[in-house]
């Protein structure tokens, strides 16, 4: 029997009068969390079913997928909206020509920056079970210079041992990790052992430095004070995901989580050293064509600014 799903774009989708209002109900979805995305399609599917929107099953979950691959396909959602789990590529690094190897060079210079965890306690980092969270918490992370792991570091040996090596590398006195993922009372010992397990490498490949876990999210207090629903595809399971908590109210966890262990001053003079030999870079290169200006990724906004 030939497979009849759709292929390619679509423009001349026609969704039916009920696929319509959903349409309309994802996209206020999409508006109201315009900061945080991409969101994932679970992320949207908890947030219709809290509106009200859809019923808490696996067969609206379903329908919400197959819906948002038309209106992607058909231009109604931009691609850019929604966070796929997408496998790593690896793809050689070309130019068009000397000027556009030089054009990226000066590029590379607009966007230099230093460790911005250098001369702080300890060295954070945010390791996340859905890799779908990947971007949407990268953008939260950033501006500080805190990365994000997800897929393998949680999971394969490499991963956990690589976590240890980086400890030992990074120059701080100790490592916090914390951790976003699903709440799953059956499973909390796979936490556990996953800190130990790191814990236990570190002890020879970082013997000097502490590592800590804090699980971030979820948790089960927050299961209660935010009204978590259970994982609509696990069934007979009490599991909470990682995307049920809203997206705002995520990103805010995370950022509070960081900013609480920082230190300002610390961070501040590693900012204005980085800002000195960007400009520096730049002067060297001939500085920048007229009328640009510098484009850094990542520049933190000073507290309180409301970014």
């Amino acid at each position: 029997m030939p497979d009849r799903r759709p292929r390619g774009y679509q423009p001349d989708w026609q969704p039916r009068p009920a696929t319509e209002q959903l349409l309309a109900e994802v996209e206020m979805v999409l508006g109201r969390y315009a900061a945080q995305l991409p969101l994932t399609i679970r992320q949207i599917w908890y947030a219709t079913v809290a509106d009200g929107a859809l019923a808490k099953q696996e067969r609206t979950y379903r329908r919400l997928v197959d819906m948002l691959g038309m209106a992607r396909r058909a231009g109604r959602i931009s691609w850019l909206a929604i966070g796929d789990d997408a496998d790593p590529a690896a793809e050689p690094r070309t130019f068009d020509g000397p000027i556009g190897f030089r054009r990226a060079v000066a590029d590379a210079a607009r966007a230099y920056r230093l460790d911005r965890q250098a001369g702080q306690e300890a060295r954070l980092e945010v390791w996340c079970e859905p890799a779908g969270l990947v971007p949407q918490l990268t953008a939260v992370t950033d501006p500080w210079g805190v990365p994000v792991y997800a897929g393998g570091v949680l999971t394969s040996l490499s991963g956990r041992r690589a976590a240890a090596r980086r400890a030992a590398t990074g120059g701080h006195g100790a490592v916090c990790v914390l951790l976003v993922g699903d709440w799953d009372p059956g499973r909390q010992h796979l936490f556990t052992s996953l800190a130990e397990d790191v814990k236990a490498f570190a002890s020879l490949d970082a013997p000097d430095v502490r590592v800590d876990f804090e699980r971030l999210a979820v948790t089960e207090a927050q299961v209660a004070e935010l009204h978590l629903p259970s994982a609509p595809l696990r069934a007979g399971a009490a599991a909470t995901q990682a995307e049920a908590i809203p997206p705002d109210v995520l990103a805010a966890l995370v950022r509070e989580a960081i900013t609480c262990r920082r230190d300002d001053d610390v961070l501040a003079a590693v900012l204005a050293r980085e800002e000195a030999e960007r400009r520096i870079l730049l002067d060297q290169l001939g500085g920048l064509p007229a009328g640009a200006q510098p484009a850094v990724r990542g520049r933190l906004t000073p507290p309180g600014s409301g970014w």
